[in-house]
């Protein structure tokens, strides 16, 4: 059983950042790709950035330039810099451990584990 453990979000101002991080426990953390969503009220969830296990990132065009995703192996903790935030960003972000990075992209399996949720609100 995997567990994620994320942190980092809250309330900012457009143009400010933020850190998201989520660590598992319980887990092979390093033999496994990551990957960070999000979702807003009324949306899909939607992949924002992955990384794979060699370190190969993936980001959605919506925040590319702009967020930045690594891992530690040493922590068992993926993290997810945010900078230059709009509105737009407003959101539940959730982690992702045990999908499938191929094709330069996360593959969501039925088998993986998602964190609690935290919330990212940026105000105009």
């Amino acid at each position: 059983q995997v567990q994620l453990v994320e942190s980092g979000g809250g309330l900012v101002q457009a143009g400010g950042s933020l850190r998201l991080s989520c660590t598992a426990s319980g887990s092979t953390f390093s033999t496994n790709a990551m990957g960070w969503y999000r979702q807003a009220p009324g949306k899909q969830r939607e992949l924002v950035a992955a990384i794979s296990v060699a370190g190969s990132t993936n980001y959605a065009d919506s925040v590319k330039g702009r967020f930045t995703i690594s891992r530690d192996n040493a922590k068992n903790t993926v993290y997810l810099q945010m900078n230059s935030l709009t509105p737009e960003d407003t959101a539940v972000y959730y982690c992702n451990y045990g999908g499938i990075y191929f094709s330069g992209t996360y593959h969501l399996q039925r088998a993986g584990y998602w964190g609690q949720g935290t919330q990212v609100t940026v105000s105009s």
